[in-house]
């Protein structure tokens, strides 16, 4: 960043928050975030890369501390759909369950790498104006899983109840199959589909897009002088501790929500 970009708050978050995009064509809609779509991608190798290598090196004797990690979480979640979702859950949704927390909980946590680390880093080493560590912190991310997970709920709904069955939901339910209640029934079916990928979304970007915000402003308090260093480092560490919390909790809600959509396909009303 530039001595011109640092001296103000506003061009300094903006620096931060900037993409590295390219347009595709004219632009417009398709400009594609290639921070996002690289450390993404990155994330989901290096994770299930590492999964991967545990398991296959698993054995049936005393578990390695690695094995035993992996262990309790493919317990941990497998609990959780077994819960929720009462078919056979180990086909699909349980290893999907499982793919969504990690994915989500490791593209969270490159919240807590210090901007200005990372950004000297991206631009001294990598030669990268604008790059950002943080993929859920970009709604184009968290709406694609999101609506991912929609495009999978519709499927599965077709799949267990048919394409007759699922047209018959939509128009027949909740409120009965009279004709009259027909077009109050789809409007219903219509929000309800319509607010799932958004709700899912929106929920995990806010969270992630507020706590690199707040980073920020605890970076630039820390950067007025030598009270504000001390105070900034105080409340950066406090923050960073807590946002552990958020980081994994939003991983462990988004599963959830995943895991609820698909089962609720499964069920008719």
């Amino acid at each position: 960043m530039s001595t011109e970009q640092a001296l103000t708050p506003a061009s300094y978050i903006e620096h931060h928050l900037s993409f590295n995009a390219k347009a595709v064509g004219d632009g417009g809609f398709w400009t594609l975030h290639m921070d996002t779509l690289v450390m993404s991608w990155l994330l989901g190798a290096v994770a299930f890369g590492l999964l991967w290598w545990i398991v296959r090196g698993a054995t049936a004797g005393v578990p390695t501390k690695r094995q035993a990690f992996v262990e309790l979480l493919v317990d941990f979640v497998d609990t959780q759909v077994k819960g929720i979702f009462h078919g056979n859950r180990h086909a699909f949704v349980a290893p999907a369950a499982l793919t969504v927390f990690v994915w989500v909980l490791l593209m969270n946590a490159m919240d807590f790498l210090p901007v200005d680390v990372m950004g000297q880093l991206y631009h001294n080493v990598l030669g990268l104006h604008a790059w950002r560590s943080v993929p859920t912190s970009d709604v184009n991310t968290t709406f694609a899983l999101a609506l991912s997970v929609w495009l999978l709920m519709i499927f599965f709904s077709i799949k267990v109840k048919g394409i007759g069955g699922w047209v018959h939901e939509l128009f027949c339910s909740p409120f009965g199959s009279n004709p009259l209640v027909w077009p109050a029934n789809f409007l219903f079916n219509l929000i309800e589909y319509v607010s799932k990928p958004l709700s899912h979304s929106l929920r995990l970007f806010g969270n992630m897009y507020a706590g690199e915000i707040i980073f920020l402003l605890i970076g630039m308090w820390a950067a007025t002088g030598l009270s504000g260093s001390i105070f900034g480092s105080i409340l950066g560490a406090g923050w960073a501790i807590f946002h552990i919390l958020i980081v994994v909790l939003q991983a462990f809600i988004f599963m959830m929500l995943t895991v609820v959509y698909i089962a609720m396909a499964h069920e008719s009303h």
